[in-house]
């Protein structure tokens, strides 16, 4: 009983220590959001693009309604940082939402200038970046330390209208989209669609649970509207899925891998989940 006493002690306080941490954490996130909300971001003078940081660009920054401004500091891995091949879907998936393109704005401030040429060539980003050497836009500006909140859309006059990045969080780019293209309306909602899978039911037969037995499901956008998806969940360990998390077209079909390895004997009914902007707003099962 003494043991079992400890034991409630010891978890107690660690228990109620995440709980504060997580408290903290959501009301740091709360505080970023005020101070920065229509807080207005300064852009420095005499800016140059480059395209794979060898040929600098007559790019100049639009006079559009919105624009997206890109922050990437020299802590950390750049390469986590960067994304840039997710940040080519979520361009893509913006200009198919938005009937004006969005201009997106890219100012990297790297120590290893050799590793971002490489990752623009590996993605083949060919979009114009800003390489900030001296750090100006963050000097003007001061800039949350968090990645996650160094990606701003900015409105008309460059205040920050919604502040998080949508690579890293894939609710950002929703909350774009409802600020974009309705902005007398932020509740409205981006364009859905619909999808069919090529099966329902799939039946692996009886296999040894030393066994891996896999397949390929079909996933159609039957819809007009490019398809997102979200997340593709399982019920259980046994199943994992794979997919493709570029965004499908209109009448463009993608595919879901399943495999399934049981640890025990027995029978097992697992599920399949798929979510994305759906019409009804209800997910894919398989």
């Amino acid at each position: 009983m003494k043991a079992l006493n400890l034991i409630i002690l010891v978890l107690l306080p660690i228990f109620f220590s995440c709980k504060n941490e997580q408290k903290e954490k959501e009301k740091h996130i709360e505080q970023l959001v005020n101070e920065w909300q229509v807080k207005e971001s300064k852009l420095p003078d005499n800016l140059i693009f480059t395209r794979y940081l060898t040929d600098t660009t007559d790019f100049r920054i639009p006079q559009s309604e919105y624009k997206v401004l890109v922050y990437v500091d020299s802590t950390g891995c750049t390469s986590c940082k960067l994304q840039l091949h997710k940040w080519k879907e979520q361009i893509e998936y913006t200009d198919s939402v938005v009937l004006e393109k969005v201009p997106f704005l890219f100012f990297f401030h790297s120590k290893d200038y050799k590793e971002i040429r490489y990752l623009l060539k590996r993605d083949g980003f060919d979009r114009p970046v800003c390489i900030d050497m001296d750090n100006r836009l963050n000097k003007l500006n001061k800039f949350p330390a968090d990645m996650t909140f160094q990606t701003f859309l900015l409105d008309k006059k460059n205040r920050v209208a919604i502040l998080g990045n949508p690579v890293h969080n894939m609710a950002v780019i929703d909350l774009y989209l409802k600020q974009i293209t309705d902005k007398d309306n932020p509740n409205k909602n981006i364009p859905k669609t619909t999808t069919e899978i090529n099966q329902t039911d799939i039946d692996f037969g009886t296999f040894d649970k030393s066994e891996t037995k896999e397949t390929t499901i079909k996933v159609k956008n039957t819809g007009d509207s490019p398809r997102v998806t979200v997340d593709v969940s399982t019920t259980c360990g046994r199943t994992a899925a794979t997919y493709n998390k570029r965004f499908a077209k209109s009448r463009e079909t993608l595919r879901v891998g399943i495999k399934m390895t049981p640890k025990d004997t027995g029978f097992f009914d697992e599920v399949v989940t798929i979510k994305y902007n759906s019409i009804n707003n209800q997910p894919v099962k398989v």
